[in-house]
């Protein structure tokens, strides 16, 4: 069966409090009824000081989702390492990791766009040894034992319940990112489909003497919509998915490795690259997709469209994709 996977970052450009107050409550929802149907994970991701309210806090929305369901994961893909402080979320993902009973995956990058760095106070050209610094103190912290962190030693309480620690992967699409995963001996989620970087990796854990895996997108890992008339759903909410687009491709450099990574500038564009992808049940079926990435609040989407697309999701698809 296919891993199945339910995505929000809760963007809604010029939403009221009220109205987000709605979307937060209404994913929590959402993430209830796909857990009960057999959904494998929720992730979420990170950015800061977006105009269209993207989500800036993963692990409070992860521990919400953990608390919301039952069996499924979470996975915090990414978390921007470099803007924690690195004590605090140790305990934070200790915390969630004993709520949860071990269904958090973080996911830890060093993010891409220098302006939440600068409305951070974080200086952009330390982002690699505080990437390091962060890292090695969350091994360290969730020993339990005490360390010295910056000169004082420290201790920090509570333990994990995952032994031998939380499940934590550094992601990005840079060798450094490669070679940091495999000096600390954690595994490597590439941001995109890489091979070759796939094979840097290993030859570095060879090199360090360390153990690892990877977790990398296949190929082919569309942001999935559910319909009964794609054509329909495209006229009237397409703008939706192009406003999401558009706003990764002004965030991201040329240097950047997504897979979400689009040059459309109209929704007949984005439609074409299929990035984005409309579908009716029957369809996604017959694409025989390794991972079902399904998007139901994209750019905004409203509710109702996205419970409709959710529900023939997990009414009509993952039946389906289980047999």
């Amino acid at each position: 069966m296919p891993v199945s996977v339910l995505r929000f970052n809760l963007a809604a450009p010029g939403a009221t409090p009220a109205e987000l107050a709605d979307r937060y409550q209404g994913a929590l929802r959402m993430a209830a009824h796909a857990d009960a149907h057999g959904v494998t994970t929720v992730q979420t991701e990170e950015h800061h000081g977006a105009e269209n309210n993207w989500l800036p806090s993963p692990f409070t929305f992860a521990g919400a989702v953990l608390g919301a369901t039952e069996r499924m994961s979470v996975t915090v893909s990414a978390a921007i390492g470099p803007l924690h402080d690195p004590l605090r979320l140790a305990e934070d993902i200790a915390v969630l990791d004993l709520l949860g009973g071990g269904r958090l995956m973080t996911v830890v990058g060093i993010g891409y766009r220098r302006a939440e760095y600068d409305r951070a106070g974080v200086p952009w050209e330390r982002r690699g040894r505080l990437q390091d610094e962060l890292l090695e103190t969350l091994l360290q912290a969730w020993t339990g034992e005490r360390f010295t962190y910056r000169g004082r030693t420290v201790r920090v309480t509570p333990r994990p319940a995952t032994t031998p620690h939380p499940l934590l992967l550094v992601g990005g699409s840079s060798e450094a990112s490669a070679r940091r995963a495999a000096r600390l001996g954690l595994p490597f989620f590439p941001s995109a489909h890489l091979p070759a970087l796939e094979t840097y990796y290993e030859a570095r854990l060879a090199e360090y003497g360390t153990a690892g895996w990877t977790l990398m997108p296949p190929a082919e890992t569309p942001l999935l919509h559910l319909s009964e008339d794609p054509d329909k759903t495209w006229a009237a909410y397409g703008h939706h998915f192009l406003h999401e687009a558009r706003t990764y491709a002004a965030w991201q450099s040329t240097d950047i490795h997504s897979v979400v990574r689009s040059t459309a500038a109209t929704i007949d564009e984005l439609r074409a690259e299929g990035i984005y992808r409309v579908l009716t049940p029957d369809q996604c079926l017959a694409q025989n997709l390794d991972n079902l990435v399904l998007h139901p609040l994209a750019g905004g989407m409203p509710l109702d469209e996205g419970w409709r697309s959710l529900r023939l999701f997990t009414e009509r698809v993952l039946p389906e994709a289980g047999r």
